[in-house]
């Protein structure tokens, strides 16, 4: 081993030089035995009274004794060394940085005056070449007029003067015209010298991004020919297209890509824009109506400011043109009073068996079906439910008719819905035809129904009025043809006409969610031509039209006014009412849903939001006695969850009320048993099932689920529910009175009234008032009755007992004891 190590301290163990033998380990089981000796160096340390620094050593080591332990006068002078060798570099890279930073500065001034000298030389040629287009329009004039008065002068030669002098004169002017061309063309390489082409060079800095300056990804070669383009027209002296100014409107808040697509600008000019004015947004971004409109301001254009409400502009209500009008079937809505024949009677007309499907034989929803006569005249009917609850869909086929068919039984007359009908009929201002049914039992009075119309100013022909009757019978098919005539002869009346090439408008008559078909929709087109694949928007709802069906089940293609269809392709479940508009795109349906929807729930916000702390609190003292009957009501169509959510709060009274969580179309889920748990409720579906995973969850939950198919039975059970939250009446009756004769001291009882019983009977488990002076005194129970010596249950009139009461000894004698027994009697919800 070498002992040259500039002192540097070597690795080994203690204990001196040692050796040993080491085993070596080779591949395919070869082995190696060597000799290893370990050796140790040894430091000698200088004792603190050594030498001291200068006294022989070099002095720019300075004092041994101070350095670190086994650092030699070597090792020292290397270190001393490599600290002088850095600093040198330090000083020649500050001096090389230096060098650097004043080249780049120098090339930049460099570029700068190059860049000044293109702009001065660009401008130099631009009137070079405006000044030499000048002269060459003046010469071309200059030519043009020598040639006219040539012309004039060859046709008209003044006497004396050949015509050759002229065309001599006029040489000179072209020649120099020519003479001085050359001495431009010549001028032109001279400019062009240095330039690069517009070749971009250098670092790409922050400002030259923001201000416009070069840098960023090279041009394309579309934009390298544009801007040659616009460098020749510039030079033939063509004047470059003026901006096109545009009217952009502007709503509440817009994203920056559709604010830039809105302007017809690139959207990197307008993110460049806003940064120049401190906003770092991107494309995606939203930003506010302000700051839009100052941008559109940069740019030169126009704003127009707009609402959220203008997005339904795009639905305009058309005014057709009596041209394009053509003649429309009548709509006409069955209205009457439950189990009157409505159904029957249009089963009769279509020859079909409706009223065998339905539930407990009344109709629960409202229907709509197409009818061809014998004559070829085609008629809608709306069959309205006739049950009290569903007034809202009866109000709703009022108001998309043009004829109601008032059915009232000959054997029952005019009741309460029908009454209903008449109102509705007249607030929608249509037409009535009256439609005595059941006219083949022989209890029909057909003259009893017309006098009692008369009580509501429907008067009837038969009785010198206005209003068509004819007697019925669905059973029998008496009188439905003169019922068809009587519906043509009115439609014929009303000349009912509509556009059928336009865009489509219609109303929802029903709504459901079907579990194979998702979200249907019966609606009834009244202007235009709905077809498939039309965007529409119905009420917060839209979609696209992907198929139609009629009311015979089967598919078809357009639908025009009068027509009911099946509207599949639906984003969710409308409500029944809504007004159908057909939309150019899906964005617009889109942004009208939205607005809509935004605008219902600000509205029931601000509902909430209105009332007073004032109001809350009274509000909670009020229902601190109120009992509450939580439900939740799943149902298969939009109509029939909403007539049970109106008669649902119509049970109840000042103590106990119903209140329904949630009510929704479809069958009951999973997250409506969740509902259902957390409110302690009950679920009830009408006409609709729970799916698999509800049941399993109902039942590990213990929610209980109810199913409903006809609309009495679930009213009554909710009215029973509800009844049974009353408290209890207390009823009094008094049973018998006793006169106190003497008061008895007995030990261990206390005071005892010697009575006798004067009225009725006393009874020991009954009720007693003491009276003084007809003043009750005390109420209270008995603590003991005896007759004589025992303890009896009751003392009959006429006799004498012994009384005492619990806890009250204040008796004197002539009080009076009134007996009475109390009755706790069930209320029920009427």
């Amino acid at each position: 081993m070498s002992d040259d190590n500039d002192g540097k301290k070597t690795l080994g163990v203690r204990g001196g030089p040692r050796a040993g033998n080491v085993k070596q380990s080779f591949s395919h089981g070869r082995t190696k035995n060597v000799v290893v000796e370990t050796k140790r160096k040894r430091v000698v340390v200088p004792k603190p009274g050594g030498a001291k620094p200068g006294a022989g050593g070099n002095p720019a080591l300075g004092d041994p004794s101070k350095r670190p332990a086994g650092i030699s006068d070597a090792e020292m002078e290397r270190r001393l060394k490599a600290l002088q060798a850095a600093k040198a570099r330090e000083a020649d890279d500050a001096a090389q940085r230096e060098a650097d930073e004043k080249a780049r500065e120098e090339e930049r001034q460099r570029r700068r005056e190059e860049a000044e000298a293109k702009e001065r030389e660009e401008r130099e040629r631009e009137n070079a070449l405006k000044a030499k287009a000048e002269e060459d329009e003046r010469a071309r004039r200059a030519a043009e007029e020598a040639a006219k008065a040539a012309a004039a002068a060859a046709a008209n030669p003044p006497a004396g003067e050949p015509a050759a002098p002229r065309a001599q004169r006029s040489a000179p002017s072209s020649a120099g015209a020519n003479a001085r061309r050359p001495a431009e063309n010549d001028d032109r390489p001279n400019r062009n010298k240095g330039r690069d082409d517009g070749r971009r060079s250098g670092k790409l800095t922050l400002n030259q991004a923001l201000s416009g300056g070069e840098g960023g990804r090279p041009k394309s070669m579309a934009a390298m020919k544009r801007k040659q383009e616009r460098a020749r027209q510039k030079a033939m002296g063509t004047q470059e297209r003026e901006k096109v100014v545009r009217d952009v409107q502007l709503p509440e808040a817009i994203v920056v890509s559709e604010l830039a697509n809105r302007m017809a600008e690139r959207v990197a000019d307008v993110v460049k824009a806003l940064m120049t004015n401190g906003m770092m947004v991107t494309q995606n971004q939203t930003i506010d109506a302000d700051t839009a409109e100052l941008i559109i301001e940069e740019f030169g254009h126009k704003v127009v400011r707009v609402s959220d409400a203008d997005v339904e502009d795009v639905i305009k209500e058309v005014i057709d043109k009596e041209e394009d009008l053509q003649p429309r079937p009548p709509v006409i809505t069955i209205m009457g009073h439950v189990d009157h024949g409505k159904t029957s009677l249009l089963d009769a007309i279509r020859n079909a068996k409706v009223v065998a499907g339905e539930a407990g034989g009344i109709t629960q929803h409202i229907g709509a079906y197409q009818v061809k006569t014998d004559s070829g005249a085609l008629l809608s009917f709306l069959d309205t439910p006739g049950h009290a609850a569903f007034t809202s869909m009866r109000s709703r086929g009022a108001q998309v008719t043009d004829i109601v068919v008032l059915v009232v039984a000959a054997d029952d007359s005019v009741m309460p819905q029908t009454i209903e009908a008449i109102n509705h009929a007249k607030a929608a201002n249509v037409p009535m035809i009256v439609a005595i049914n059941k006219c083949d039992k022989p209890e029909a009075d057909p003259m009893k129904v017309r006098t009692e119309l008369l009580q509501h100013e429907v008067i009837v022909e038969a009785m010198s009025g206005d209003v068509q009757d004819v007697e019925v019978s669905a059973h029998t098919g008496q009188g439905l043809d003169q019922l068809l005539e009587a519906i043509a002869l009115q439609a014929e009346i009303l000349e009912l006409k509509a556009n059928p090439d336009r865009a489509a408008q219609g109303a929802v008559i029903e709504a459901q969610l079907d579990v194979g078909r998702g979200p249907v929709a019966t609606v009834l087109v009244q202007t235009g031509t709905l077809r498939q694949g039309d965007i529409f928007v119905v009420g917060e709802q839209y979609g696209k039209v992907r198929a139609l069906i009629n009311d015979q089940g089967e598919r078809v293609q357009e639908a025009g006014p009068s027509v009911p269809v099946e509207v599949l392709g639906l984003n969710g479940t409308p409500e029944a009412g809504d007004v159908l508009n057909v939309t150019e795109t899906e964005a617009q349906a889109r942004e009208i849903a939205e607005y809509r929807e935004k605008a219902a729930k600000d509205k029931r916000a601000a509902a909430g939001a209105a009332t007073t702390l004032e109001q809350l609190m009274s509000k909670a003292k009020e229902d601190e006695n109120v009992s509450e009957l939580p439900i939740l009501v799943k149902a298969d169509v939009q109509g029939s969850a909403e007539a049970i959510v109106q008669a649902m709060e119509k049970i109840g009274n000042d103590e106990v009320r119903v209140r329904v969580l949630h009510s929704g179309v479809g069958a009951i889920t999973e997250s409506d048993i969740g509902l259902a748990e957390a409110s302690g409720a009950p679920v009830f579906g009408f006409n609709v099932r729970a799916n698999a995973p509800a049941r399993a969850s109902a039942n590990q939950k213990g929610v209980e689920i109810r199913y409903y198919s006809v609309i009495y039975d679930l009213v009554d059970d909710v009215k029973a529910a509800a009844s049974g939250l009353l408290s209890a009446e207390i009823r009094e009756h008094f049973i018998g009175y006793a006169q106190i004769k003497e008061v008895f001291k007995v030990t261990g009882i206390g005071k005892v009234a010697g009575c006798i019983v004067t009225e009725g009977v006393a009874r020991r488990s009954a009720g007693v008032r003491l009276l003084r002076d007809d003043v009750v005194i005390h109420e209270g129970t008995l603590k003991t009755l005896k007759r004589f010596k025992d303890e009896v249950k009751e003392v009959q009139s006429g006799q004498e007992c012994g009384m005492a009461f619990e806890n009250y000894d204040d008796i004197r004698p002539n009080d009076v004891i009134e007996i009475f027994e109390r009755e706790e009697v069930t209320r029920t919800l009427t």
